[in-house]
């Protein structure tokens, strides 16, 4: 599903909520140090959800910015995909830290590692992770990065999705790939494994690795990676790539054949289905809800109909 007011960005982290979005995007905003909701598209009378409750949501998270929905409780949030924070101050992460505690789950302490002075990784009341990083006053980097940890039957595949995707999109690189040394076996690793890699999309950064340790979760639809795109051709590339191997599934959504979800929307899509004319979006959103692939000009033959 998509809106109109997304937020800039060509992928965005789009979350998707039982009935708790609004409560938990203001959790987020008294949370973060730098927070803001953005844009609110509420249920009406049609529903299917109870006519005032929040449909679709975006906001910002310290400069990173989120797409949220509430859509019912088929789909649950796990640290499959997690958000990891760079601070650059002690003070700024505990403030962080002990909000997000408040009803969580800790999964990593908080605490110094050898790879970090300061570090937690931690499950929030709502169920989504966030790892926190003092990264120190002179990182200059990203701050926020979606982080995918490929575990379970994905275990190993982390080196090729990244290959896969930075393939796909332009301004694409990998900016460090760390594997596993055949020292990291006695702790249940497997040599050659990702055990940590930075890549970009589109100039935007994001971080994978791979774990072999018995977790009990997998990449759910609950986080989806929603695709901003400019043309029907754009919207078949990146559908014809990402659905090999993968599934397709209702409404421009897709698994691909690691098990991450993705939206590929074309921003046609939003503004029709936000047209002034009730009766013109209303057919947009019924021509749109019969598709998998977003076919733009059947969108506008709907459009036009009438």
């Amino acid at each position: 599903m998509t809106d109109n007011n997304s937020q800039n960005g060509k992928i965005i982290p789009y979350l998707w909520f039982d009935d708790q979005a609004e409560e938990a995007i203001d959790f987020y905003v008294s949370a973060f140090n730098d927070a803001r909701v953005g844009h609110l598209t509420r249920y009406g009378e049609a529903g299917p959800g109870p006519e005032g409750s929040v449909m679709i949501a975006t906001f910002e998270v310290e400069g990173q910015p989120f797409m949220a929905l509430n859509g019912g409780p088929q789909f649950k949030f796990t640290p499959a995909i997690s958000f990891f924070i760079n601070y650059a101050t002690e003070e700024a992460l505990d403030a962080v830290w002990q909000k997000l505690a408040e009803g969580g789950t800790e999964l990593v302490p908080l605490g110094k590692y050898p790879f970090s002075d300061k570090f937690g990784w931690i499950q929030d009341k709502y169920g989504l992770t966030w790892q926190l990083h003092l990264a120190g006053e002179d990182y200059e980097g990203q701050k926020v990065m979606p982080f995918l940890l490929f575990a379970g039957e994905h275990h190993g595949k982390a080196a090729e999705a990244v290959d896969l995707y930075t393939s796909l999109f332009g301004d694409s690189n990998i900016l460090t790939m760390l594997r596993y040394g055949a020292a990291d076996e006695e702790q249940g690793e497997v040599e050659g494994t990702v055990q940590h890699a930075r890549f970009a999309l589109n100039g935007q950064e994001f971080m994978a690795m791979d774990s072999n340790k018995a977790h009990d979760f997998i990449f759910t639809e609950a986080i989806s990676l929603y695709v901003n795109c400019e043309t029907q051709e754009e919207v078949d590339a990146y559908w014809d790539a990402l659905t090999d191997g993968g599934e397709e599934q209702p409404c421009g959504w897709l698994k691909d054949k690691y098990g991450v979800s993705w939206q590929i929307i074309p921003r046609r899509l939003g503004e029709l289905m936000q047209d002034e004319d009730p009766q013109r979006a209303q057919r947009v959103t019924e021509a749109m809800l019969q598709m998998t692939k977003i076919d733009i000009a059947a969108l506008e033959r709907a459009y036009e109909q009438g």
